[in-house]
């Protein structure tokens, strides 16, 4: 069959298959296997069935090992040596008349295939795999007669790594010729690295996978000469310090201002500066490097320095080293600063270091602050017994150390010691003259300071060795004149200079006697003042009081209220005029023949918060004072009586009684709201018809309660007073009202029928017919048990009995008993 032949049957088949799409979705024939991959010239075989039944037969198209049409229900596609690389057999049926369905193809798929035993690798530069460092460099991968060329894969690898894969998108079946080109830039660290190139033919999962690897070349980078150079320490080479790399390895020439340098000769700190470093390897170089030769650091400072406090120093440390050394003070272990000024705080031992990235090194310094003393500290006011010891320090820093000097009364019994800088007076035995002042002065070529203590010494004698007489005074108001007397103590030897008195905003009064003005003076604050030649001046205060009783005493509300409500509290106020002092007052409150607690005290008309007037403890005149008292009071209290008592209190100089004053009773009326009798009246009243019934409503209350009784309008009641008179059934309420408040009570009268007429009635009749009953069934029983029958037909005398009765009864005629 020839290939035009086939070519329009499968172009029918295919016409055909279309136009009967409508018809069926899928051609009924089955391809086993319905892939194959065949490696060139070698055979293959795909088996063609069908599972239909009416068909005239079955056959293939092909290029190689095409068969006509059979009537068999399968038949194979072979073919010994295929060499068709674009062979595509088709499978056919060829329905018969009966059939429904069109002739129609599948074409099983073929892949011929052919991979090379080997592959070779190629540099496009150089054959010998030689280069220079930084250009770019080709590498070719040849594969010759490889198909198809879609499935392959070229992988490059330098060393084990692979650093390039490529791959192809030609669709061509036939054989080719394939290279692959991977571009390569080389590094100095790519210098004897060996590449290669794989060819890999992936045919599955129909079909193997093959694969092919070129021979492996090394290659050669040239590189360099580089002249690279480090610190160079001293002592050391240049040789040492700077590195030469490159490929093929380089010579070089050292040049220093133009003289040749021998680059194994040590270097000192005088060597370093400009170099110049020739070259020679794959090329040639000239360049210029800075050599710095470091050592260690080295440190020079004095060991001891003295400056002045505040002035400007010039303290200073040389230092060599390279690189520069870094420079730290230290005190106590602690980076500080020095300051351009020093100040005694600065005084002590310094560690100044210097370091760089060799070493370091330390010196100390002592540094000397001269100053004058400081202020004086420790000397304090002292107090002692009499016949005790006690120690004055006194104690200041200062460069140079400071000197000390005291200044006091000195007597026998006060030694001086100085010890570490600090100066100390140990007073033994103390007596009356070591009281006073100890001045100590500490001093050096800078400065001076001084500082003043007072020494008290208890129990010589008294505090101020006078005495006054008497020690408190009390006097009434108006009362004659009294007078005080101020004496120095007769058994303190101390000389007395003078003694006066003087009074608050008065003139001194020359004399020992002081006499009050009882009607002026409220808060003199007398003072007696003695001056002696050893202690100096000393006062004593007299405790004087002139007090003045209350003019009157009243109690009454604080809302001049004459009446209370129960439960409600409410506050009583005790008004005691022109009372001093007001400090001394107490106010004690009753309730009827009750002692109450004492009530708080506050001048009257003012707020102490807001004037110092007011402040009761402060004030000697003569004052208006209030004290006010809360209470609560219930029905039960109805007239409770309250009074109050002001009393002074003038303690144990004052008279006895102490003064005092009571009011006048005031008397409370207790109002209540109303409370209604609720036993004498229920809830519920039941009511016969025709017999009114009476409710009466009962409330306690005061004031006395207004009672009113609340009802239906269409409700006619009878009223009398606080009790109502109700014939009908509804809802009575009893509602009480006064002043306080109200209260009411409801009252339900149920309305019942009065059956006991008729209850008589009927047991009247029912008594009259039991009786009758009674009386018909007596009868029946008298005549059948106790009456007999008689005939007085032929009637004989009975002579035997005469005329004597028989079963009680008198026989007046014969007679003849029947039955």
């Amino acid at each position: 069959m020839s290939e035009s032949t086939s070519f329009i049957r499968i172009f029918v088949g295919v016409l055909l298959s279309a136009t009967a799409a409508g018809v069926f979705t899928s051609c009924p024939i089955e391809l086993s296997p319905p892939s194959v991959v065949v490696r060139y010239g070698d055979s293959v075989s795909v088996n063609c069935s069908t599972s239909e039944s009416l068909f005239d037969g079955i056959g293939w198209e092909a290029t190689q090992g095409g068969k006509s049409l059979e009537s068999v229900t399968h038949m194979a596609w072979t073919v010994e040596k295929l060499t068709e690389w674009t062979i595509s057999p088709s499978c056919y049926i060829s329905p018969s008349p009966e059939s429904s369905y069109l002739q129609c193809f599948k074409h099983p798929k073929v892949v011929l295939y052919t991979f090379p035993e080997n592959i070779s690798l190629s540099s496009s530069s150089d054959p010998r795999m030689e280069m220079s460092e930084g250009e770019e460099h080709n590498f070719t991968c040849d594969i010759q007669n490889i198909a198809p060329v879609i499935n392959l894969t070229v992988k490059w690898y330098k060393g084990d790594e692979m650093v390039f894969e490529d791959t192809f998108k030609d669709p061509s079946k036939e054989p080719v010729y394939q290279s692959s080109i991977f571009s390569f830039i080389p590094t100095r660290e790519d210098n004897g690295v060996t590449f290669r190139c794989e060819a890999l033919l992936d045919l599955r999962p129909e079909g193997p996978q093959l694969n092919a690897s070129s021979q492996e070349y090394n290659i050669t980078v040239f590189f360099g000469p580089e002249v690279q150079c480090a610190a160079v320490l001293e002592g050391e080479t240049l040789e040492r310090g700077c590195s030469v790399t490159g490929y093929p390895i380089p010579t070089v020439t050292w040049l220093k201002n133009g003289t040749s340098i021998e680059p194994t000769e040590p270097l000192s700190r005088e060597n370093a500066g400009m170099y110049i470093a020739v070259a020679k390897g794959a090329v040639s170089t000239t360049t210029q490097h800075r050599i710095d030769v470091w050592y260690k650091p080295e440190l020079k400072c004095p060991s001891n320095y003295t400056a002045l406090e505040d002035a400007p120093h010039n303290l200073s440390c040389t230092v060599e080293g390279f690189p520069k050394p870094e420079v730290m003070w230290f005190k106590d272990e602690d980076d500080v600063a020095l300051p351009e000024s020093l100040t005694r705080s600065d005084t002590g031992q310094y560690v100044i270091t210097a370091s760089n990235n060799l070493s370091s090194i330390n010196v100390t310094v002592e540094i000397y602050v001269v100053y004058p003393p400081s202020q004086i500290v420790e000397l304090e006011d002292s107090e002692v017994d009499v016949g005790s010891d006690v120690w004055l320090k006194c104690s200041s820093t200062g460069n140079p150390r400071p000197n000390y000097l005291w200044d006091y009364y000195q007597t026998a019994n006060v030694v001086e010691e100085n010890e570490d800088g600090v100066s100390r007076l140990h007073i033994h035995n103390a007596t009356v003259y070591n009281k006073g002042s100890y001045t100590c002065h500490a001093w050096n070529d800078r400065g001076n300071v001084s500082k003043t203590a007072t020494v008290t010494v208890k129990g010589a004698g008294q505090e101020c060795p006078i005495e006054i007489t008497p020690e408190r005074m009390v006097v009434q108001y108006q009362d004659r004149k009294q007078r005080a007397t101020c004496n120095a103590i007769s058994t303190d030897h101390t000389h007395v200079k003078e003694i006066y008195w003087q009074v608050l905003h008065g003139d001194k009064i020359d004399s020992s006697i002081w006499s009050v003005d009882t009607h002026k003076d409220w808060d003199p604050k007398p003072v007696c003042t003695a001056i002696f030649n050893v202690r100096g001046m000393c006062q004593k205060h007299l405790n004087f009081t002139l007090y003045k009783t209350p003019d009157s005493v009243s109690v009454s509300t604080v809302d001049n209220l004459s009446s209370v409500v129960e439960d409600k509290e409410f506050q009583l106020q005790c008004d005691i005029t022109n009372v001093a002092p007001a400090g001394n007052l107490v106010v004690q409150w009753y309730r009827g023949n009750t002692t109450l607690s004492k009530g708080s005290l506050r001048v009257s008309g003012c707020l102490p918060e807001n004037n110092t007037n007011c402040d009761i403890n402060a004030v000697r005149s003569p004052l208006n004072v209030l004290s006010t008292i809360s209470f609560t009071l219930d029905r039960n209290d109805k007239s409770a009586e309250f009074r109050c008592e002001a009393i002074l209190d003038l303690g144990a100089e004052g008279p006895k009684p102490p003064p005092n004053m009571m009011s006048s009773p005031l008397n409370i009326t207790v109002y209540y709201k109303p409370s209604i009798n609720t036993t004498k009246l229920p809830k519920r009243i039941p009511v016969f018809r025709g017999y009114p019934a009476e409710l009466v409503c009962e409330a306690e209350g005061h004031p006395p309660p207004k009672i009113e009784w609340l009802y239906s309008e269409d409700k006619v009641p009878h009223k009398s007073g606080d009790t109502l008179m109700v014939y009908e059934a509804g809802r009575y309420t009893c509602n009480t009202t006064n002043e306080v408040g109200s209260a009411y009570h409801a009252v339900e009268v149920i309305l019942k029928e009065d059956y006991l007429p008729l209850i008589a009635g009927f047991v009247a009749v029912t008594v009259v017919a039991i009786s009758i009953v009674f009386l018909f069934i007596y009868s029946i029983y008298y005549k059948n048990t106790k009456m007999r029958r008689y005939s007085l037909k032929n009637a004989k005398l009975d002579t035997q009995s005469g005329n004597v009765a028989h079963y009680g009864c008198d026989m007046q005629f014969p007679m003849t008993k029947l039955s």
